[in-house]
C-alpha cells in the first residue's frame, strides 16, 4: 500500500478473503458526459483517469488478475471519430502508464482480436507488454476488439482443426480443453464481475468464463467511480457465500 490514507481506506478489508481475479465492464462513459453537455469523448477522457485510479488501488490492495473491458468487437460499430479518438487514447494511456506499471511490479496482457487495432496502436501495446513481461505484482488484462461469442469461435474453429488432424481426441474434450484454447488459457476464471453505469447485461464478456464468477452491477458511471465505491464492493463481495452449485455450510 502507497500510503497512510491507502491504508485507512482498506483497512477493514480480509486480505484473506480478496476475490484473486475482478473482470469489470467500464460503462458510463457516453452519458457521464451527455449530463453534463460534453461531446462523449470528453467522457471517455476521464473515464481513463478512472482507470488509472482503479488499477492502481486493485495493486494496492493485493488483487492478483484485473480485467478491463475497455473496447468491444461491436464498438467498431461506432462512429468513426468516436472509435479513432478512443484509440488515440489508449495509445496515450499505454504510453503514459508504462512507468506506473513498472514501478509497481504490474504485468501489461491483452485478450481479444488485437491484429484489428491500428499499427501504431499495436506497437505501442506490445512495447508496453514486453517492457512489463518480468512483472509478477499483479497482470493487468486489457479485454481490446474483444467479443465473448467471438472468441468462443475462434476457441471451436482451433478444437476443431486439432480434431482432424488428430492431436486432440473428440472423447477427451472437456472443461478444461476449452478454457485451454480461450485468450485467458493462462488466466484464473474471475471471480468477481463489477458492472458500472446500472446496466442489467453481460454484454458479450467473457461469456465462457464468468459461469460462476460474482455479479455486482452499480449505478454509478464509469467515470465516477472510485476507490471508496471499490472497497464497498469488495466489501459484499467477502459477505458472500460462493457455492459453485453445491449446497452451503
Amino acid at each position: 500500500m502507497n500510503s497512510n490514507t491507502s491504508s485507512s481506506i482498506y483497512k477493514d478489508l480480509d486480505p484473506a478473503k480478496l476475490p484473486s481475479h475482478v473482470a469489470i465492464i467500464m460503462d458510463g462513459n457516453g452519458r457521464w458526459a451527455k449530463k453534463r453537455l460534453f461531446n462523449r469523448i470528453k467522457g471517455h477522457e476521464k473515464g481513463s483517469e478512472t482507470v488509472r485510479t482503479i488499477v492502481r488501488a486493485c495493486r494496492e490492495i493485493g488483487i492478483s488478475y484485473l480485467t478491463l473491458y475497455a473496447f468491444s468487437t461491436e464498438n467498431w460499430q461506432r462512429p468513426r471519430s468516436e472509435v479513432a479518438a478512443l484509440m488515440t487514447l489508449l495509445k496515450k494511456f499505454l504510453k503514459s502508464e508504462q512507468k506506473e506499471m513498472l514501478d509497481n511490479n504490474i504485468r501489461l496482457y491483452a485478450i481479444g482480436q488485437i491484429e484489428r487495432l491500428p499499427e501504431d496502436v499495436r506497437q505501442v501495446l506490445y512495447k508496453a507488454m514486453t517492457l512489463t513481461k518480468k512483472n509478477n505484482g499483479m497482470l493487468l488484462v486489457l479485454a481490446l476488439s474483444y467479443g465473448g461469442r467471438a472468441e468462443i469461435v475462434r476457441m471451436v474453429k482451433e478444437i476443431a482443426i486439432k480434431t482432424k488432424d488428430g492431436s486432440i481426441d473428440p472423447d477427451s474434450i472437456a472443461p478444461e480443453i476449452i478454457s485451454k484454447h480461450l485468450y485467458t488459457s493462462e488466466i484464473p476464471d474471475p471471480d468477481l464481475l463489477i458492472r458500472t453505469s446500472g446496466e442489467m447485461r453481460i454484454s458479450n464478456f467473457l461469456l465462457w468464463q464468468i459461469a460462476y464468477t460474482e455479479i455486482y452491477v452499480t449505478d454509478t458511471l464509469w467515470p465516477d467511480f472510485g476507490k471508496n465505491e471499490l472497497v464497498r464492493i469488495l466489501q459484499d463481495y467477502q459477505q458472500r457465500e460462493r457455492r459453485f452449485g453445491k449446497v452451503g455450510n
